[in-house]
């Protein structure tokens, strides 16, 4: 893997700067500073959280911990890294930069934070990162005109990202596979989240989000994450939303399993999932996603209708806000160096914002698909108290049938999530060609 890496990532390299070169230009900057991030400490205590290193950091190297070091550009030169190696005995230090990235580096290696500010152009200078990462007069100043042109290219994906993609997605299927073992095993969801862990080969804080281990009704909690100790005395369903980190990328990947007794609902988790290989078929240059998204609540009221969730057409509970019941969060969003991606609502390299659909407030991206971006498609079918209560108190209620929902309750929801790359042709299915391949 390192090879193919160091075959790529010139060119690579080469992108983010011509990208960084026009970015400075349009802000009138002559330099690019990008921090890496500090630890933050807990409040009132001397116990740091996480780190989480800058975004934008991680997108020129593969190094996510080194807090306190910066990255330094200036057009027409070889970037600089400014690399904080302190001496430290509290703490595990930094390795010595290595690897087939540091070549294309200017290093220089400190032992203090404020040593970095010798070796950073402040003037002239736009500085990418939080506040407390300041240095003296170099104060991140995020500008928004050069963020914005930053976060609309970074949709468009290098090879050398989609390779990052690649392992990630083989990672976290891997994963998952686990997880479902444990689960036919009859495991809590602690004890699946551990399995998965072992098998991810990484923390907890590793991983790009908090696992979604949910089993029977839990899965009608969207970001259920409360892992209980014990199993259920019947495990009727199984929801997993967990991801994997590969050099600071991310995968983002959900599967949906029926308990050994439970032929109804293997029914209806194998209609959404035809439903969601469907929606990737679409996955093309030019398809808007709004519109996209709108087609996966047709065809996921067409699944309602023909499961006998409710007695309407699909278009008429699309249009009355029956399906968004059933269907209430967005089918995907772009993915990358984050789960949720930035510029997914930009209107174009300038900034501004495409408004999502009317009725439709959580859908996270709205831009037209274009080869090299890459997305998530997760349709999904839920029984949520909360809005089927809502729904209840609404003339609509009359078109549902009441007693089938109340039987599934107990299943909780559906959602299968792939990542997907649009391509100049057919669509990449990073995720099914993962599980394809273990």
């Amino acid at each position: 893997m390192s090879d193919l890496l160091a075959k790529l990532y010139p060119d690579h390299l080469r992108t983010l700067t011509a990208r960084a070169d026009a970015a400075l230009a349009r802000g009138g900057f002559d330099h690019l500073l990008i921090a890496a991030g500090v630890p933050r400490l807990q409040f009132l205590d001397d116990r740091p959280y996480p780190f989480a290193v800058n975004p934008h950091f991680k997108h020129w190297l593969p190094v996510t911990r080194a807090p306190g070091s910066w990255i330094a550009y200036t057009p027409g030169r070889k970037p600089k890294l400014v690399y904080l190696q302190p001496r430290d005995y509290w703490h595990v230090v930094p390795e010595a930069p290595a690897g087939y990235w540091v070549e294309h580096f200017d290093i220089v290696v400190v032992r203090e934070p404020a040593d970095a500010r010798a070796h950073l152009p402040a003037a002239r200078a736009a500085i990418l990162g939080e506040n407390d990462a300041a240095l003296g007069e170099i104060v991140p100043n995020n500008p928004p005109a050069l963020l914005d042109y930053l976060h609309w290219h970074r949709a468009y994906k290098t090879d050398y990202e989609l390779a990052m993609l690649r392992v990630a997605n083989k990672l976290g299927a891997r994963a998952h596979r686990a997880a479902e073992a444990a689960f036919r095993g009859g495991a809590s969801e602690y004890d699946i989240h551990m399995a998965y862990l072992r098998a991810v080969h990484e923390t907890e804080h590793e991983l790009p989000y908090g696992n979604i281990i949910a089993l029977n009704q839990h899965g009608a909690v969207l970001h259920y994450t409360d892992l209980q100790r014990a199993p259920p005395a019947h495990a009727h369903s199984f929801l997993i939303d967990a991801g994997a980190s590969f050099h600071g990328y991310a995968c983002d990947i959900t599967r949906t399993y029926a308990g050994a007794e439970s032929d109804e609902f293997q029914a209806l988790i194998e209609a959404v999932d035809a439903a969601q290989r469907g929606i990737v078929e679409k996955v093309k240059s030019g398809q808007s996603y709004p519109a996209l998204h709108l087609h996966a609540h047709h065809v996921l009221a067409e699944i309602l209708r023909a499961h006998d969730f409710v007695r309407m057409s699909a278009e008429a509970a699309v249009a009355e806000g029956v399906s968004s019941v059933f269907f209430p969060h967005g089918l995907g969003h772009l993915l990358g160096l984050q789960v949720h991606d930035v510029g997914g609502l930009q209107q174009d390299e300038s900034g501004g914002t495409r408004p999502r659909p009317p009725g439709h407030p959580y859908l996270r991206l709205t831009r037209t698909v274009e080869p090299r971006m890459v997305m998530t498609i997760e349709p999904g079918l839920y029984f949520i108290d909360l809005l089927l209560a809502e729904l209840k108190a609404k003339p609509q209620a009359k078109w549902v049938n009441w007693d089938r929902v109340e039987r599934f309750r107990r299943y909780g929801g559906i959602r299968i999530e792939d990542d997907v790359v649009c391509t100049e042709d057919a669509p990449e299915n990073l995720t099914r060609d993962a599980f394809a391949h273990l």
